[in-house]
């Protein structure tokens, strides 16, 4: 799936999604999304990636969907700064969330893994490699600090040169095994109950 609409900074002309997914219990196994700002907009609901390629340059996968991505390839062509994921969780009791297991970050420009575009945010990366692209500070509160209090973003057992937690900011987590189990299986996204094996 794609969208060709160009990123251009300060233009709202280049915001355009190749997939918007509303609907609730959606799976998604070897497919490609292509685009450059909001490339997949993750809307709501339960939804479940599999081995997916997903290119963007700005906030190229957002919404308030609760997603597990697994074994998948997130590719930026950003040319300057830019930002992986935008999650939209916007109080503390929204079981919203982006969970990423198995999965590869690699592209072009420096990258932030997620920016707080809701106040309670909620972004995992675990064991997932990351290229030198990824910023040392690794996440952006959007210039709120009042976020940083509450946004979640943790990271887990990952590798690469942009995985280097020495940078990171302090309200990033370095989640412990406890700490990270409720993110790293398709129960995540209640899968048990809805998924089928491909």
């Amino acid at each position: 799936m794609q969208n060709t609409a160009p990123h251009e900074v300060g233009s709202r002309k280049g915001q355009a999604v190749a997939v918007r997914i509303s609907g609730t219990k959606a799976a998604f196994y070897n497919c490609s999304f292509y685009g450059t700002q909001d490339t997949l907009y993750d809307h709501k609901g339960l939804h479940y990636f599999n081995n997916c390629f997903i290119q963007g340059s700005v906030d190229f996968i957002f919404g308030y969907g609760r997603s597990f991505y697994e074994k998948c390839h997130l590719n930026s062509t950003a040319k300057k700064v830019a930002w992986l994921t935008a999650q939209k969780r916007s109080s503390s009791s929204l079981e919203s969330g982006f969970s990423f297991k198995d999965s590869v970050v690699t592209g072009s420009g420096h990258l932030y893994l997620g920016r707080a575009w809701g106040d309670y945010s909620r972004v995992v990366f675990s064991y997932t490699f990351m290229d030198n692209i990824v910023l040392p500070q690794g996440w952006s509160d959007w210039g709120d600090q009042k976020r940083d209090l509450n946004v979640y973003y943790g990271e887990y057992k990952c590798s690469g040169p942009g995985a280097n937690l020495t940078g990171r900011v302090q309200w990033a987590r370095m989640l412990t095994d406890e700490e990270a189990k409720p993110f790293i299986g398709t129960y995540y996204v209640a899968g048990d109950t809805w998924l089928i094996a491909p």
